[in-house]
């Protein structure tokens, strides 16, 4: 403890009251890893370790930053080449690309797939429903449910990136984000997939989970036309998709326009926005050079662009890596405050609820807390009851 002390209390000291003055949030420029020296200190290893006491008096969240410290979101239609992108964009720009979510982020545990219990459920609720499902059957009764994980799988990835920008210092890509969910949820609506009564419960779940997150500092959409989606989702030739009833001119008109006419003049209020032609791809340099001429800190003090992250105190940058590396799992439980019994769909009866529990019983992956199975884990020396488990446990 003296060697730390040693460290943090002249740094401590050092603050002063400025400590809770305003320090800079927003660099004005990303650059290419060519272009500038993005060098950061070592990662904190914010997975395993809380930003606590006494870690809080060596280091400050602002110190880790550079210029390429901020969250990019790419957008863009079904098939339009967002995942390849993403990684060449992030190799340019030295940032990491977080994977898309989807639901194997939560069937899956370690290398038990809960999809594999489906011959073994006594009824037909309790089996999986995924994008292959959803593809093949998208009036199911079991939609609904499978829209509010996808957008609880979106916001677990976008606090991850958070956490990942604020506590390294290294910023992060993010394909699709919790902020643009609710364009499937509309074209579901629009094309008789979910009822009225579905899409209130969502926006009901969205008013209490969305507001502590802060906006991306910028979005790039990359535009390809219907006619082209269809061309390259025939031309992937996975089998769920191949001749999938979502796949018609009504659902993917909707989600193009819910991107252009809601989303995109939504986002562009709060972050930076490029939009480009991808219908015959395109190279992620010239987007670089693009990024590269954004001002990120030109605005006026009215203005609604990055505000969220204009004029942070020291304190409230602190807080706010705490909030995403160190409470995420208080985050995610505001998905379980709306309760609403006039939507089966959203509910398992108490039967369905002690099935569930004999059968993950017996599968450890689900049944012990991540790094705490005795199959695969030594378990004798550990002492935390609660570690950090990025993992989600939804039903």
């Amino acid at each position: 403890m003296s060697s730390i002390l040693a460290v943090g209390l002249p740094k401590l000291l050092a603050r002063g009251p400025g400590h809770h003055f305003p320090v800079l949030s927003v660099a004005r420029f990303i650059s290419s890893k060519h272009n500038a020296d993005l060098r950061r200190p070592p990662p904190y290893p914010y997975e395993t370790r809380d930003f606590k006491f006494p870690w809080t008096l060596m280091e400050d969240t602002e110190d880790r930053f550079n210029q390429n410290s901020k969250i990019i979101v790419v957008e863009g239609p079904i098939a339009s080449g967002k995942t390849e992108f993403c990684k060449k964009l992030a190799d340019e720009l030295d940032m990491i690309a977080l994977p898309p979510a989807n639901m194997d982020m939560f069937y899956k545990r370690g290398d038990f797939d809960w999809r594999s219990l489906d011959a073994e459920w006594s009824n037909e609720n309790l089996k999986s429903y995924d994008e292959k499902t959803f593809c093949k059957d998208p009036k199911h009764f079991h939609t609904i449910a499978f829209q509010i994980r996808m957008l609880q799988l979106r916001f677990s990835v976008y606090v991850d990136a958070l956490a990942h920008m604020l506590s390294t210092g290294q910023g992060a890509i993010v394909q699709r984000c919790p902020f643009s969910d609710f364009i499937f949820i509309e074209a579901m609506d629009k094309c008789g997939y979910i009822t009225k009564r579905h899409k209130d419960i969502y926006y009901e779940i969205t008013r209490f989970t969305l507001p502590p997150l802060f906006k991306p500092h910028l979005v790039i959409y990359l535009d390809i036309p219907v006619s082209k989606v269809k061309e390259n989702v025939k031309k992937r030739n996975n089998p769920w998709e191949v001749n999938s009833p979502i796949f018609n001119d009504k659902y993917l008109h909707e989600i193009e326009d819910l991107y252009k006419n809601n989303y995109l003049p939504q986002i562009s209020d709060s972050s930076e926005l490029l939009v480009y032609d991808w219908s015959d791809g395109g190279d992620p340099e010239v987007v670089v050079e693009d990024i590269e001429r954004i001002d990120f800190d030109h605005y006026d003090h009215f203005s609604n662009k990055m505000r969220e992250w204009r004029q942070l105190t020291t304190k409230e940058w602190n807080n706010l890596r705490m909030l995403y590396a160190d409470e995420k799992s208080d985050l995610m439980t505001a998905f379980n405050t709306v309760e609403r019994y006039d939507c089966p769909e959203l509910a398992y009866t108490g039967d369905d609820m002690m099935e569930i529990e004999e059968k993950l019983s017996k599968t450890p992956e689900f049944y012990y807390t991540k790094g705490f199975n005795p199959v695969k884990d030594n378990v004798w020396w550990k002492t935390n009851t609660d570690p950090k488990d990025r993992n989600i446990h939804m039903w």
